[in-house]
């Protein structure tokens, strides 16, 4: 068995297998080009978050020249998987020793460092804060898009609807279903799309509104997280009501947040307001991921005239004046709002969309900055207690 397996599968020579490292090290992130608000080369020597490294390889054989390995990627990216092999492949053939290469893909997604002090949560891995400024800029729509868009690149996600005042999270889902509980302590998440969801809004009658005192309403938020039985989440998404209030100062302080994302249209009046937002986070050290600017033009259906009609660039010019990464611009289009009005966002309604499309790069560029921060190990290691004897 011994001999056949040796005939089967060999390792190469430390020579090629250096060579190997170098251009998988060497390699360039994709994102590096195809997307806007990232121009950095990641893998520049100096830069200690390479994307790839020997550490991203296993199970690498080199048979009659036919290359095979796997290749573990610190981010969800499926859609980016087909070019990245032929890429590599390109790079490896170079060398006279490699005639063919066939790569085994995964997803390696692990806890990253939140604020100080505060201890990750048990089956969730990363939380991200999306939030805004002001009201009606479409920061809900621009939630459950990314989650989705992360859950179709190969994540496991979960969102949560933070806004207690105006759930809309359950609407735009289609979950007309109640949590259950198992043990009558905790809640089991509602299912959509393949997301794990949890809302105040699935709690109550759709047209009751919530007359609660600010205390009243962090506490709800608190029992909404940690009372929900989440299961292995890579990401929660944390859909944060507008402005900075008690729900914000509730989840900066108590709620390990990994980083936050600030959703504004170009109108300076929303702008203004999405300015404070940033520096609140900034303020309890919770990291800027990027800045998205929705409803930045629109096209109208019958001439295909293109209009700015909250202004240009404001959202851009705030991620330079702030010097955070610009995640891009989308659209002011009726067809996003039937989408969430009739329960399935876009990105499940319209994967082949350019808007589709701009909400994976969008979600390509947010989970790629998770990865190359500082990681967090509080959950890795047993929890040792001493006991006297």
């Amino acid at each position: 068995m011994g001999f056949f397996s040796n005939l089967l599968y060999s390792k190469p020579s430390n020579d090629v297998q250096q060579k190997i490292e170098q251009i998988i090290g060497d390699y360039k992130n994709p994102l590096d080009d195809t997307l806007e608000g990232i121009s950095k080369n990641i893998s520049d020597a100096n830069n200690s978050s390479r994307f790839l490294s020997a550490k991203s390889l296993s199970n690498l054989t080199l048979k009659r020249k036919n290359l095979t390995f796997t290749l573990a990627l610190p981010y969800p990216c499926k859609s980016l998987w087909p070019s990245i092999e032929q890429s590599l492949a390109h790079e490896l053939t170079q060398l006279e020793e490699i005639q063919t290469v066939f790569i085994a893909f995964k997803t390696v997604i692990v806890a990253h460092d939140a604020q100080k002090g505060i201890s990750p949560l048990p089956e969730i891995k990363n939380i991200i804060a999306i939030a805004s400024g002001k009201g009606g800029v479409g920061k809900s729509t621009t939630s459950v898009n990314l989650a989705l868009a992360l859950q179709q690149e190969g994540a496991n996600v979960g969102i949560l609807d933070a806004d207690i005042y105006g759930p809309s999270i359950p609407s735009m889902l289609n979950i007309t279903e109640k949590p259950s509980s198992e043990d009558g302590k905790s809640m089991q998440p509602l299912s959509a799309y393949g997301l794990q969801v949890m809302s105040i809004g699935v709690l109550i009658e759709e047209d009751s509104p919530m007359i609660w005192r600010g205390p009243i309403v962090t506490q709800t938020l608190t029992q909404l997280l940690k009372e929900t039985q989440w299961k292995a989440l890579d990401y929660l998404i944390i859909d944060l009501p507008p402005g900075t209030g008690d729900v914000q100062l509730t989840l900066s302080q108590q709620i390990p947040v990994t980083g936050a994302v600030i959703v504004t249209t170009p109108q300076p009046i929303s702008v203004i307001d999405a300015k404070k937002g940033l520096k609140m986070f900034e303020k309890v050290e919770i990291p800027i991921l990027g800045i998205i600017e929705n409803m930045a033009t629109h096209v109208c259906s019958q001439c295909n005239h293109e209009e700015a009609i909250f202004g240009a660039h404001g959202g851009q010019e705030m991620a330079k004046q702030y010097s955070v990464d610009f995640l891009g611009s989308l659209p002011l289009d009726k067809r996003i709002r039937e989408d969430v009005d009739q329960g399935k966002p876009t990105v499940t309604a319209q994967p082949d969309s350019e808007v589709a499309q701009k909400y994976r790069q969008m979600a390509h560029q947010i989970s790629y900055k998770i990865g190359t921060q500082k990681r967090n190990y509080a959950n890795v290691f047993p929890k040792i207690e001493v006991l006297n004897s």
